[in-house]
Order: structure tokens, then sequence, then C-alpha cells
């Protein structure tokens, strides 16, 4: 095993109403003003934004609210809850959503202690040296967010999907009650079920070391994965499925997986962000196209882990077979595997391939994979 260290100071609380006890755990750890950040509604029609409110006053937590965060989140709104939280000279964010509403809230705690444009350290020009501490109620299960400190923004003005990852942006507490997923949609949840793949999928095939715990580890994942979405599709009210999707999504992202694990990359996202980044497609669905084009690209240059994937998860030898059945499986449940699928059209993989390509040298990925290298991959999508 390579040397590490793992560290995830992340508390959560899982299991069905938690959210109502909010108010009283921001009150124990001193908050006593945040800002509310949550998507473009759902949480009001259901219910979750009125309990959130209850539990917020009934502990005298001041709020002020900055509400419809999009799929894909974009740099203005962080910008605009940066101004929210300086002006208001809140003590902490608490987030109420899915991954797109988590990744803003945690640009804007980082955004709100920088002195500069936070866009910086997307960039890579700047480090994250302190944020305000961070809260989530998660309503649905797919980017981990919940558990890590990573956050994924779009620069609408440059076409720009870039990231930052910081321990300090941890959520300090995040509540996971399955029962707030239940309304999620088939469409999202078998996209949620790709990005968790894609999750668990990255080091695992691209590592130089990578130990068998690990790799078992990620195996549970995905064949988890697999499972639990066939039988929420089936039997979407089934709670225990619907727990378990939830937790399974936590640990492909938290720093479990890839503890131990040396010379592993991220090529699958960064493809992904370009494309998502220039046509707004939902991430999962942007990665159900990518992975298995890339996985062919490059299977022969760790063909025994490949084979190791056809085996144990799908019970196959070579290395095709593993790839034919994981785009075999992406399609039974509805998700796309090829570019014309999203309706992006094959003229446009060469504007991809740079902007995928800005993204590679920002990660330091730039001479591992040129701009031809991506165009050869998104032509076998």
């Amino acid at each position: 095993m390579t040397p590490f260290s793992y560290h995830n100071p992340t508390r959560i609380e899982f299991g069905p109403g938690k959210e109502n006890n909010i108010g009283q755990w921001l009150k124990e750890d001193g908050i006593e003003h945040i800002l509310l950040v949550y998507g473009e509604g759902s949480i009001k029609k259901n219910g979750l934004y009125e309990r959130v409110v209850d539990s917020l006053k009934l502990s005298n937590i001041k709020f002020d609210e900055l509400s419809d965060i999009i799929s894909n989140p974009v740099l203005s709104k962080v910008y605009e809850g940066i101004a929210m939280a300086q002006s208001a000279n809140v003590q902490a964010i608490l987030a109420v959503g899915g991954g797109s509403v988590i990744d803003t809230a945690k640009a804007i705690a980082a955004g709100t202690l920088y002195d500069g444009d936070i866009w910086e350290c997307y960039e890579g020009k700047s480090e994250i040296t302190s944020a305000l501490p961070l809260y989530t109620i998660v309503t649905l299960a797919a980017a981990a967010s919940e558990m890590n400190g990573n956050s994924v923004i779009t620069n609408e003005a440059t076409q720009q999907k870039y990231s930052i990852g910081s321990k300090l942006l941890n959520p300090r507490l995040s509540i996971v009650n399955p029962e707030l997923m239940q309304s999620v949609s088939k469409e999202y949840l078998v996209y949620s079920a790709s990005d968790i793949i894609a999750h668990a999928l990255e080091t695992y095939l691209t590592a130089t070391d990578h130990p068998h715990f690990q790799s078992r580890l990620v195996e549970s994942i995905i064949k988890s994965v697999i499972e639990l979405t066939d039988r929420l599709i089936e039997h979407p009210e089934d709670y225990h499925a619907r727990a378990e999707f939830a937790w399974v999504s936590s640990q492909a992202l938290n720093g479990l997986t890839t503890s131990g694990t040396g010379g592993g990359n991220w090529p699958n996202h960064m493809i992904e962000h370009a494309l998502s980044a220039l046509f707004n497609i939902p991430h999962g669905a942007g990665l159900s196209i990518v992975v298995p084009a890339w996985m062919s690209w490059y299977k022969q240059k760790n063909k025994a882990h490949f084979e190791r994937f056809a085996k144990e998860v799908f019970g196959k030898e070579s290395a095709e077979e593993g790839i034919t059945m994981l785009k075999r499986w992406y399609s039974s449940i509805g998700t796309p595997i090829t570019l014309s699928q999203a309706n992006i059209p094959k003229e446009r993989i060469s504007d991809i391939a740079k902007n995928a390509h800005s993204l590679a040298v920002v990660w330091g990925m730039g001479e591992l994979y040129s701009v031809e290298d991506i165009i050869a991959i998104l032509e076998g999508a």
C-alpha cells in the first residue's frame, strides 16, 4: 500500500426525521446565524423547507436564504451567495439539497473568507486556507458531497467546469434521511448510479498501486449500486434499498476507496466536465457516455485490472466483455452511452476535447491526455 493520511471530519446523522434536529445541532455548535442554500423549490413542495425553518426558529437560529441553485451549479450564484454571507456576517452555511446545492454552499463557505476571487482557487492559482463551517441536509444520493471536501462549479462566462478540494470544505455535519430521496425520479436515480460507479472506477482502473482490499471495496460498491438501482427501479418505495443506495453513494467518494492507492487520476470526470460545461447535460448522463468509451481506449494500459473488473463485477473473463456488460446495463436502466443519445453532435468533439484539455492541464494531466487523445476517446462514444 502507498503511505497515506486518512481523516474524514464529517459527522453523519442517518435516518428518518433527523432533519428536524438541525436547529438544535447548530445551537450546540454555537451557531446563531446561517445562510440557508437550496434549489429550485422542491423542498417547499414536499414540506422539507417548512420543517427545517421550524427547527431553526425553535432554536433561535437566524437565517438568510439563497435559492434557485440549478443542476450544474454556476459561478454567478456563488458570487451572489458570497455577497449575502459577507453582508449578513453569517457564521455558517446550511445546504439543503443534492450535490449541486452542496457544491455551491462549499464555494460560498470558502469564498466568504477568501481575499480575492474564489474562482482563482478553481483555476489552481490559489489554495483555500479558511472556510465557514458547512452543514448539509441531503436530498439526492450521488455526488457524496455530504462527506467530502470537493466542489464543482461552472463559470458561465468562460464555459469552464472546474473543481476544488479541501478538508476545510468537508461538512461539519450531514443529515442523510433516505425518506427525503423517495421522490427522486427514475431519470435522476439512474444518473446518480452512473455518477457513483464513476467515482469508484476512476482510481480503481488508473492507479499504479491498488491494494486488494481497496479493489474489493470498489467492486462491492459497484455491484451494490447495480443491484440497488435495479431494485429501486422496480420498487421505488423500498426504504431499505434507498437507504443502502444513499450510504453506498457516500462511501464511493469519502476518501476511503482511494486510501493506500497510488498513481491514480480522474480522466472520466475531466472529460465529462467539458461535456456538461458546453451542453449542460446531467453529470451522471455525461459519465455513462464517457466511461465506456474511455475504458475501451485505455484497457490495454491496465489489462489485468480491467479483467479483474470483468470477472468480479460481471462474472466475465475479458476486459472487453466487462465493458460490454457495463454498457448493456447502462442501456437497460436508460442512461445514455453515446453522444448522439444526448443530442451532442459529433462535429463538436474537437471543442469538447479542447475544453477538457484545459482542465487536464489544471489537474496536472495535460501530458497524459492530449487534445488528440481526448478526441480519440470521444470518437469511441
